[in-house]
C-alpha cells in the first residue's frame, strides 16, 4: 500500500487512533442528534489529526452546513465515486484570522482560475504539510498568499473552531471531490491593519483581492440576510490585485459579502460558509475580552 503523504483527519477510538473515510460526515460522528455543530478535542500527534469526545466547555466547536454534501449522501451517489476518491481520507487545512491590532481581521477572495471555490472570501489558508505545526502551517500560508511574515512569537494563537468542508459545495453541482476540516486560527497581530497593509504583496495565483474588515462589517456579513437592515455604507473598499501582483483601490457591493451559497446554478461571489462560521466566532472572542 502506498505511504499516505497527507495529514488526515483520524478518530480516537479505544486507545487508538483511526483515519476517518472520506465519505464519512466527522460532524455526524460526534453527534448524536444529527445536530450540524457539537464540541470536540483535538490534536496533531505524528502526522495525524486526531478528533476525539470533550467535556462540555472542554473543546471546540466543529460545524458543517446543514446541506453538507456528505451529509446527504446517498449510498448509490457513494457507489459511484471514484476509487481514488473514495481512498482520499479526509484531509486537514488551516486558515489564518489574522486580527489586527484596531480590530480587523483579513480576508482575501480566491483567485477565478482556482478549481476549488473559484472568487470566494476567505481568510489565507492551506493544506497542512508533513511534519508541521499548526501554527506553522498558518503563518506559512500566510506568507505565502499575502507576502505577510509574522513570526513563531507573534500573535497568541489559539484555535477558534472548525469546520467540516466538502467541494463541491452542493450535490446538485456534482458529487464530492475534496473533504476537510478546517482549521480557524487566530492570530493577534500588534500592527495595525495599516501598517500591514504597506507589507501587503498577494500572490496573484491565489488571490485576486484583499480586504481589512471590521467589527461592523463582519457582523453584517454573519448576520441573518433576512434580518436587520445595516446602517452600512452600501459599497466595500477592496484592494484589487493584478496578474503582476501589484495593489489598486477598488470598490465592491456589499451584497458581495451578504450573499450565500446559491442552491442552483453557478456559485456567487460570497464569503465561504466556513469563514462565515469562524467571524462569528471572532466576534465572540471580542466581547468575552
Amino acid at each position: 500500500m502506498e505511504r499516505v503523504r497527507r495529514v488526515l483527519v483520524h478518530f480516537c477510538k479505544d486507545g487508538a487512533a483511526q483515519p476517518a473515510d472520506f465519505v464519512q460526515s466527522i460532524t455526524g460522528h460526534f453527534s448524536e442528534g444529527g445536530e450540524d455543530e457539537v464540541e470536540v478535542g483535538c490534536s496533531l500527534e505524528r502526522n495525524r489529526f486526531i478528533l476525539h469526545r470533550a467535556d462540555a466547555g472542554r473543546g471546540v466547536p466543529l460545524k458543517r452546513h446543514a446541506f453538507c454534501p456528505i451529509k446527504h449522501l446517498s449510498v448509490t451517489e457513494n457507489a459511484a465515486l471514484p476509487l481514488d476518491v473514495q481512498q482520499r481520507g479526509v484531509d486537514v487545512g488551516v486558515a489564518t484570522i489574522l486580527q489586527t491590532a484596531n480590530q480587523k481581521v483579513l480576508l482575501t477572495r480566491r483567485a477565478k482560475e482556482l478549481r476549488i471555490f473559484p472568487n470566494i472570501w476567505v481568510p489565507p489558508g492551506g493544506h497542512l504539510e508533513l511534519d508541521e505545526t499548526l501554527l506553522d502551517a498558518g503563518l506559512r500560508e500566510l506568507q505565502e498568499e499575502t507576502g505577510l511574515k509574522l513570526e513563531p512569537e507573534e500573535g497568541s494563537p489559539n484555535i477558534l473552531g472548525l469546520w467540516e468542508s466538502v467541494f463541491p459545495a452542493l450535490l446538485s453541482r456534482g458529487l464530492p471531490q475534496r473533504h476537510h476540516i478546517v482549521v480557524y486560527l487566530l492570530l493577534r497581530s500588534p500592527l495595525s491593519h495599516l501598517e500591514l497593509q504597506a507589507s501587503l504583496s498577494p500572490s496573484p495565483a491565489e488571490v485576486s483581492a484583499c480586504l481589512w474588515a471590521d467589527r461592523q462589517l463582519v457582523s453584517a456579513v454573519v448576520s441573518d440576510p433576512d434580518g436587520e437592515n445595516h446602517d452600512l455604507q452600501r459599497s466595500v473598499s477592496v484592494s484589487q490585485v493584478s496578474a503582476d501582483g501589484a495593489l489598486s483601490d477598488s470598490s465592491l457591493p456589499l451584497e458581495a459579502f451578504l450573499s450565500r451559497t446559491a442552491v442552483s446554478g453557478p456559485d456567487v461571489e460570497r464569503v465561504s460558509s466556513g469563514t462565515m462560521f469562524a467571524l462569528k466566532l471572532w466576534l465572540r472572542s471580542l466581547d468575552d475580552l
